[in-house]
Formats: C-alpha cells, structure tokens, sequence
C-alpha cells in the first residue's frame, strides 16, 4: 500500500491561505507575487504546492518579473508542475500587463534629460530578447507627442530605414527625435554599426530640421546614452 500523500492543491489549503480566497477577502493588492502566479497555475506538483512551485520559479530568477517576461513557454515547462498549458497562462498574464501600459493614456512627459527618456522607452525594450528599435518623437518643448516600433531584428541586430523613420517624424510632426534600440546581451557598448546609424540619421535629420537629440541603448536596467558619453 502506498503511504499517504498530503493534498498540495489550492483546496486543502486553510482558507485564509488560498490566494483567490485572500484576493477576495483582503484585495488584489494584498497578494505577493508569487500569490498572483499561483492563481493563473491553479496546482503545483506532487511535491509542492502551487505558491511553492510559483516562488520557486521567482527564486530562479532573483524574484525578478522582468526576468519571469523573458522565459519563453519551453523554459517555463522546465519546472516541474508547469505544463504548456499553465506556461502559457503566465506568458498570457505577463502579455497583458505590458499591453495595459500601452494603453494607459499619458501625461505629456517633458525630455530633460537621458533618465527621462531612458524611463519612457524601457516598459518597451527592457525584457525583450531580440531587438527593437525606437523612436520617441518630441514637440519644440522636448515634450513626447509618440513613440514608435520602427524596426525588429534578431539577437545580433536589426535594421533601420531612415526614410520610415523621418517619414513618421513629418507626420506627426515631430520638432525632434530620440533614438532608442536594446541590446539582449545586456552589453551597452555600441556597436561599429550604431554608430554608423546614428551618423546616418542624423545627417537626414539636419536636412529635414528635425534633430535627432540622443540615442540610447537599452540593457537590463541599464542604458548607454550618446550624449552623455560625449560620442554624439
């Protein structure tokens, strides 16, 4: 006869411990992260309940959910007691926050500095494992009137056109722009090629009197703006 194994699932929890039980009484805001995780999951595994096998998932990733944003649904079901099916859940969830940002209506934000800008671009490019190039145009007051995707490549690089670039830019119309793309490998260093885009673009932005006022490379947290290390 096999020994008894305690239930793991969210049910034979005590009720005050069960995450949609807690949600309801005491609050979203109430939850921990790992909580939140647990009730997308709905079970754990045979060793673990679903809060456990939703913290240590967090644990691997130094508790980070920007670091969670970039597992794809192949590295989730390397945990025991997540199938495609919960895999996909998390990514679904994580997918939706991002998008949310995106339609959130903005204050029009005023670029004083990189940081500022630097905050505007990174709920974009932060946690992508492939790159995306940026471009945030601004009013006469530096004030940002769009930011758009205009362009998506591999790990190693991506291509610009400039022409779509400054074509956005007359549409809006953009008074200036500033320049953004990540780098996945977290290495801020520009490349030989970033500087020859940056050079390129901003020759056809002189032309067309719409400066290009930085460009910034995106790493975790981080970012190498041009202007501040003076290779502008």
């Amino acid at each position: 006869m096999e020994p008894y194994r305690p239930l793991k699932g969210i049910r034979a929890w005590a009720e005050d411990d069960r995450p949609r039980e807690k949600l309801l009484l005491k609050g979203k805001s109430t939850l921990s992260d790992a909580e939140l995780i647990a009730i997308l999951i709905g079970s754990g595994n045979t060793d673990e309940t679903a809060v456990d096998l939703s913290k240590r998932i967090l644990q691997s990733l130094n508790n980070s959910l920007t670091e969670l944003g970039k597992l794809s649904v192949k590295d989730l079901m390397q945990f025991k007691g997540i199938g495609e099916a919960k895999a996909i859940s998390i990514i679904a969830a994580l997918e939706l926050g991002r998008r949310r940002k995106d339609t959130e209506p903005e204050k029009r934000v005023r670029i004083t500095d990189s940081r500022s800008a630097f905050e505007i671009v990174y709920p974009h490019l932060g946690d992508l494992n492939y790159e995306e190039f940026w471009v945030i145009f601004l009013n006469r007051a530096n004030a940002v009137i769009g930011k758009q995707n205009v362009s998506k490549g591999g790990v190693s690089g991506t291509v610009v056109d400039p022409k779509v670039v400054f074509k956005m830019a007359v549409q809006f119309p953009a008074s200036g722009i500033i320049l953004a793309h990540n780098h996945p490998s977290g290495n801020l260093k520009p490349s030989q090629a970033d500087h020859e885009l940056t050079r390129k673009l901003k020759e056809a932005g002189k032309a067309l009197d719409i400066p290009v006022l930085d460009h910034l490379i995106i790493g975790d947290r981080d970012y190498f703006s041009f202007v501040d290390e003076g290779v502008f």
